[in-house]
């Protein structure tokens, strides 16, 4: 039962984020718009992709005339296992419609030997934490959470730069969601507005490059430092030499952050 609520309270969100994220527009002329998209269409249409092992990608329109972009890499699931999801955030790409295809950099080697499950969306022009892309990454990972053999306890969010970001904020706001985070050079304050640290409920594993020049290295240690002293369990390592533009740098800490998962959160 407790299951069931969570899924149904997170759909109603979604509805909300959808309703939040477009304008209603004046419906007086009929002939003007076709009907308004609804979750339910989403939802089939999300039931009725064709996920094969291997890469794929897809986009499903959703409310407001707006439209899903998404890569999937999908495992073997033959065996009947329920495996992991990892959901990737692309860094500030300027509203590229092929930001979320960018896999082979650190995902795709960073993941390598692990039978899992990757979404990686397209954030377009918006910021992960707006109320748009909350509407598509929680709703990304309801409806594969529904359709697809994948552990409830294994959903980690990962990302680069604003995806990195964007770890953090869904880390912190969407605990009933994932079970850990990996943000990779980012910039995320964890500093309330009373003035005092914010713990965050799920654990993280924080990398950051040494000679980072966008986001300094001092400045995410003393967030993260902050946190872990109100209660966080986070991870810091950083990557010795690298700047803020070494993203396929990274893959060796990736691969050491999926041994965290597998030896301290799994």
């Amino acid at each position: 039962m407790k299951k069931n609520r969570r899924f149904y309270l997170t759909l109603a969100v979604i509805a909300t984020l959808f309703l939040f994220g477009c304008s209603s527009g004046d419906s007086s002329n009929e002939n003007e718009t076709p009907p308004e998209r609804t979750f339910e269409d989403v939802e089939k249409d999300f039931s009725a992709l064709e996920v094969k092992e291997g890469i794929s990608d897809f986009s499903i329109p959703v409310p407001g005339g707006l439209a899903w972009n998404f890569r999937v890499i999908a495992p073997d699931i033959s065996d009947g296992t329920k495996k992991p999801l990892f959901v990737n955030l692309h860094g500030a790409a300027g509203g590229d419609p092929n930001a979320h295809k960018s896999t082979s950099c650190y995902v795709e080697p960073g993941l390598e030997g692990i039978e899992a499950f990757v979404i990686s969306p397209n954030g377009g022009t918006n910021q992960w934490q707006e109320p748009i892309n909350q509407s598509q990454v929680v709703g990304l990972v309801t409806l594969a959470l529904k359709y697809w053999d994948i552990d409830p306890t294994k959903v980690v969010v990962l990302g680069y730069s604003n995806g990195g970001n964007g770890s953090w904020f869904y880390a912190e706001t969407r605990p009933e969601l994932f079970s850990a985070g990996i943000p990779m050079a980012s910039s995320y304050s964890t500093i309330g507005p009373d003035g005092q640290p914010r713990k965050i409920d799920i654990p993280l594993y924080v990398i950051h490059g040494e000679n980072d020049e966008l986001f300094p290295l001092a400045e995410t240690q003393a967030w993260v430092d902050q946190s872990v002293e109100a209660g966080s369990t986070i991870e810091f390592v950083v990557a010795p030499g690298l700047t803020h533009n070494q993203a396929c740098d990274y893959v060796p800490y990736l691969k050491d952050a999926i041994e965290w998962l597998n030896t301290s959160v799994w």
